[in-house]
């Protein structure tokens, strides 16, 4: 009798170890990701930025990597969208377009690299969509370039006046910012406009251009 009570005792123990040990708390909430501001229905492809062959150098670590001490940098990866404050510089203007730099800020804690072209569209409406095509490419694409935290650097973006074209073509619209991709990252990221201004909605129409990254505000 002894004997069978102190194995009914170590069962029920065992029971509730068992129990304790399945017993999984909620998953720490991920890093927030970029909030749109108007929100985006879809981008089409030519809007994105990811250019193929990323540097060996430039590789962002993999996932699990050992994180480093606070004493020491991380390793130089691509910029993410989560990484970047976007703002206008000063810009001018030439036969019928405007030119303004996109400004990148790494307002992160950590150095990163960026290189080659943000994927630039206008944006309109209250639910975010996409107003004609998205920019071309302008030039080459320029060579990686290192930010630190609190460093810039800068594409021009050209705004073709739609007065340029006739309206039946046009078919003009009003905007309100930009959609972002910065180079090589699928996450978008939005600014708006501080003045008026129109758009085309014929994706056939090339109303903006956007050059290289390059180093620095890009001010003209």
């Amino acid at each position: 009798m002894v004997r069978a009570r102190i194995l009914a005792v170590a069962a029920a123990a065992l029971t509730v170890g068992l129990a304790a040990c399945s017993a999984g708390g909620s998953n720490a909430d991920g890093p927030g990701s970029v909030i749109q501001d108007p929100p985006a229905n879809s981008a089409p492809a030519e809007s994105t930025s990811t250019d193929s062959g990323t540097p060996a150098e430039t590789t962002a670590p993999a996932a699990g990597s050992t994180t480093a001490r606070p004493d020491q940098q991380p390793d130089s990866g691509l910029c993410k969208a989560p990484d970047l404050q976007l703002s206008f510089g000063k810009g001018g203007a030439a036969a019928g377009t405007a030119y303004r730099p996109l400004i990148f800020t790494n307002t992160s804690g950590h150095r990163c690299v960026i290189q080659g072209f943000p994927g630039v569209s206008y944006v309109g409406g209250n639910d975010g969509h996409q107003v004609g095509a998205a920019a071309s490419r302008v030039d080459e694409k320029g060579p990686p370039i290192t930010l630190e935290p609190g460093e810039q650097a800068s594409a021009v973006i050209g705004y073709v006046a739609v007065e340029n074209y006739e309206p039946e073509n046009c078919r003009p619209e009003p905007v309100r910012g930009l959609r972002i991709y910065p180079p090589q990252e699928t996450a978008s990221m939005y600014i708006e406009f501080d003045y008026a201004e129109t758009g085309c909605t014929n994706d056939k129409v090339h109303q903006l251009s956007v050059q290289t990254m390059k180093p620095g505000r890009g001010d003209r």
